[in-house]
């Protein structure tokens, strides 16, 4: 898991704004009782090349990312509704319940989509090819220190991004003296 944990950071930004939407979209036409909603639409492939970009994905251990999506979009838009109706807290609390248990699982359909967009972006050969690296030398390392690396570079890119905010601050401040107003 510690692998690809790296990466959660960048994969959060992503979850996260599709959990931010999630109490908007509950407001809209929802499917038919125990109807589910359309998968996006993703070019098919090969069973062979889906096979390969499963394996790719599960060396990289990307589930982690998406693990805790179903629960997470179930408790954000409980949290939405329940801003909106204070009064039905104990029913919004038991419905939730409800619906994590009927919708146990779903998130692997997001394993099947990526699967089948990886599978989409290279030939079957290339994924093949993929396979082989990643389980070479230079691949399990790859493996091992990409999402230190990643992470670090994001910590880094924080870092930065607030000590060059201090210094346009530092300079709005400078900028608008020159005009006579303090700030």
């Amino acid at each position: 898991m510690k692998r690809f944990s790296g990466l959660l950071s960048a994969a959060t930004v992503a979850v996260g704004l599709a959990l931010a939407a999630a109490p908007a979209m509950a407001q809209q036409q929802a499917p038919a009782a125990g109807g589910a909603p359309a998968a996006p639409a993703v070019k098919q492939s090969s069973p062979a090349a889906i096979g390969y970009a499963k394996e790719i994905l599960a060396m990289k251990n990307v589930a982690a990312m998406y693990a805790g999506a179903v629960p997470g979009i179930i408790e954000k838009t409980k949290t939405g509704l329940l801003q909106q109706y204070l009064n039905y807290q104990k029913d919004l609390n038991e419905v939730a319940v409800i619906i994590a248990k009927a919708q146990a699982g779903r998130e692997k359909e997001i394993g099947e989509g990526m699967a089948q967009i990886y599978a989409s972006e290279f030939t079957e050969q290339e994924l093949k090819d993929l396979v082989v690296f990643y389980k070479s030398p230079l691949g399990q390392k790859l493996l091992t220190s990409e999402p230190k690396a990643i992470n670090e570079s994001l910590n880094y890119m924080q870092q930065w991004a607030q000590q060059f905010g201090v210094l346009v601050a530092g300079q709005f401040k400078t900028e608008m003296k020159k005009r006579g107003k303090d700030i």
